[in-house]
């Protein structure tokens, strides 16, 4: 008993050195697992499907889902257009003077409200000037060889890392619980009932965990754009997705999606006084206030309690422990990671309480 925990020790602080040492590998499969998990009932579905008495063969029916994604995507890339549109149609038509003046309005107003209430001391004007002499100076010291050959190396990995998450994708749909079955071949016939339980326990609440992160966003962007939308703000459904995409990152995705919602209704509208201006932002912000409010209070706890059943200063801490190690990637997929050794230890502890074989080996 005690060799086998010794293994068992020994096997994941070897896979934790793997994962950390090819990060990059270990990434596409996390992410290639959770599109697996996510794709695998369609697939599945479109498998079962008969056309002229033959199943359809399975990987076309991976490939009809994969091109379901891509339409998915890019049907939602659609509501980005307008508003791009809108804002290149708007610096083509103007020299830099004019583009300073187009920022220098909300900045002012931004600035006599800050005044007013005493929150700032400066004289009029100070706010846009400091910030005008900040961009200029950056401007002057920005590397811009050292920005094009930057963004050409990450265009060169987001491609690679496209191509290898479809391609592991694919095979993990296409050899459907072939991975699961391998790597029960590997454990002893002694702890064979213990591993099967471990892995459907894991397998439930990750699947738990993904599908109310999908009814998360969708509750979100459905708030979000009706409350934007009553609110009189334009590009309420672009801003609701982003809001609902980017709330996917733990406690910096609400500040990026009000802040987006905020730029945005500020760039698009147009306010006769200083009045109307600080009652627009009243109401993007009440908006964005009242959707976090019910993701807190209602959305999260419902995830979280059923999914990973851990407290919230677990989380707080495996979260930032993500972000220590893979930034807002290693965020987002820091919960389902800590899930799959918390549960893994937990079933385990309780097989070393309960199972029949331990007991045995225990008197022997």
């Amino acid at each position: 008993m005690q060799r086998f925990f010794i293994y068992l020790i020994l096997f994941i602080g070897a896979f934790l050195l793997f994962a950390w040492y090819f990060s990059n590998v270990t990434l596409y499969l996390i992410i290639s697992l959770v599109l697996a998990a996510l794709l695998r009932p369609l697939t599945n579905r479109l498998n079962d499907f008969h056309l002229v008495r033959q199943h359809v063969p399975r990987w076309l029916a991976i490939l009809i889902s994969y091109a379901s994604i891509i339409v998915l995507i890019f049907l939602l890339s659609l509501l980005f257009l307008p508003l791009i549109n809108n804002q290149l149609l708007i610096l083509s038509e103007m020299d830099l003077e004019g583009i300073y003046l187009q920022v220098q309005e909300p900045i002012e107003r931004v600035e006599r409200i800050l005044l007013r209430y005493q929150l700032l001391e400066s004289k009029p004007g100070a706010l846009f000037e400091d910030l005008k002499g900040s961009l200029l100076k950056f401007l002057r010291t920005f590397d811009f060889g050292g920005f094009i050959s930057g963004l050409f190396n990450l265009t060169s990995s987001l491609i690679i890392g496209v191509m290898a998450v479809a391609f592991i994708t694919f095979f993990l749909l296409l050899e459907n619980g072939l991975l699961r079955r391998n790597l029960l071949n590997l454990i002893p016939n002694s702890y064979f009932e213990l591993s099967v339980a471990t892995f459907t326990k894991v397998e439930k609440l990750l699947s738990n965990y993904l599908f109310g992160l999908l009814m998360q966003m969708l509750f979100l962007f459905s708030i979000a754009s009706l409350g934007l939308s009553i609110a009189g703000v334009d590009y309420a459904l672009t801003i609701a997705l982003f809001a609902a995409v980017a709330n996917l990152i733990p406690y910096a995705g609400p500040i990026l999606g009000a802040t987006f919602g905020i730029i945005v209704g500020i760039s698009t509208g147009t306010f006769a006084s200083d009045a109307e201006y600080t009652y627009f932002l009243f109401k993007i912000l009440s908006v964005f206030a009242m959707v976090q409010l019910t993701d807190n209070v209602i959305i999260q706890p419902m995830i979280f309690s059923k999914s990973v059943k851990a407290h919230p200063l677990e989380i707080f801490v495996i979260i930032f422990v993500g972000a220590k190690i893979a930034g807002i990637v290693g965020m987002i997929f820091a919960i389902p990671v800590y899930t799959i050794f918390r549960v893994s230890v937990m079933e385990f502890y309780e097989g070393y309480k309960s199972y029949r074989i331990f007991k045995i080996k225990a008197t022997n």
